[in-house]
């Protein structure tokens, strides 16, 4: 039995999750799958080469993931075009594809942000109303903008562009952005917290935003009007190198919980991880003050093992999380598998109430 992580885990955590029994990766590309790309006015084999950073959500008795699918179209990591695909299940580990993708780049508003390189790495809530947000990268491959798009069914989405198109900082590279959750009679949906909602975002430190409606957000600032930084690198640790954030997180009886993203150093990182490997840890925020971090774990409580994780496109080795729903009772954590392939874990307890 592969327990993750278990002994790391306190009070305070999500958790502990397992893949015990799981046969992981539960997503990976298809060759064959095509759609007519309006930017190319031909058909392209969308998820030809890579599956994997997925989003999650439930609906009507079903998990849905949203993941990033990558074409035969370039090379090398960042090379291809990415396109979001929707994929449903009724146990949470299998899934059946939809055949086209229900995010992409064409020739609207987006274009100038997402044109060549595409949408990546969603994340998803649902707001107080029922609307699904989702956050995503738009990736022109020159800068990564943090960007977001609404929806009412998951397959119908309607584009709102960059999140920071208001601010001073539109042309700042962004991504990844994890916005604060509830659970809410069984469902997780977007928290208010002092009449507004919060994200965490950012690639390498992690940053704070605030919004009234979901769309349309302000990056919290420093006293010396730089972005505020909560949650930073560590010498010797697996987010040695950087930190990002996984899947939204979640508004608990402790705290707000953010399970985040860590790569390891090259040098002065964790010896029990590779050179450049992504494992995952958690942090504990003040549930009424977002931005002041309370806790943190030691260590990580996943890490790359498998061996889809280690022998993808990202040879380091990864476990990215980005997904994370409430389905009969537990959680379900999916991540992205060397960017290459999905895969998931599920929690061995009841969720935290608050």
């Amino acid at each position: 039995m592969l327990i993750l992580g278990l002994l790391q885990l306190t009070s305070w955590n999500l958790g502990p999750f397992s893949r015990d029994g799981i046969i992981n990766p539960i997503l990976g590309p298809n060759p064959k799958s095509s759609f007519r790309c309006p930017m190319k006015k031909a058909e392209v084999n969308w998820e030809h080469d890579h599956d994997f950073n997925p989003a999650a959500i439930t609906r009507n008795g079903r998990v849905y993931l949203l993941y990033r699918a990558e074409d035969n179209n370039g090379s090398g990591i960042g090379g291809h075009t990415s396109r979001i695909g929707l994929a449903e299940s009724i146990d949470g580990i299998h899934f059946d594809k939809r055949k086209v993708p229900i995010l992409f780049p064409t020739n609207d508003a987006a274009k100038p942000y997402e044109w060549p390189g595409g949408c990546e790495d969603p994340r998803i809530v649902q707001s107080p109303s029922g609307d699904y947000v989702m956050t995503y990268t738009a990736w022109n491959r020159k800068i990564a903008r943090l960007s977001v798009a609404t929806s009412k069914d998951l397959i119908h989405w309607k584009k709102a562009g960059p999140i920071f198109a208001r601010s001073k900082f539109i042309d700042t590279w962004s991504k990844s952005g994890s916005i604060v959750t509830r659970v809410d009679r069984g469902r997780v949906v977007a928290a208010k917290i002092d009449g507004k909602f919060w994200m965490y975002w950012g690639e390498g430190t992690l940053n704070v935003a605030t919004s009234t409606d979901l769309v349309h957000w302000a990056p919290v600032l420093a006293a010396d009007h730089k972005l505020l930084g909560v949650l930073t690198t560590r010498t010797g640790k697996f987010d040695s190198n950087l930190v990002e954030p996984g899947p939204p997180a979640v508004l608990t009886k402790d705290g707000i919980v953010l399970i985040y993203n860590g790569k390891n150093a090259d040098k002065d990182g964790d010896k029990t991880l590779g050179p450049g490997a992504y494992a995952a840890g958690q942090a504990l925020f003040d549930p009424r003050h977002p931005d002041k971090l309370l806790n943190r774990s030691e260590s990580y409580f996943i890490k790359p093992e498998a061996a889809e994780e280690k022998t993808g496109q990202y040879k380091a080795g990864t476990v990215f999380t980005e997904g994370l729903a409430l389905f009969k009772g537990k959680w379900f954590l999916y991540y992205g598998a060397a960017d290459s392939y999905v895969g998931v874990a599920v929690s061995n307890g009841q969720p935290k109430k608050h």
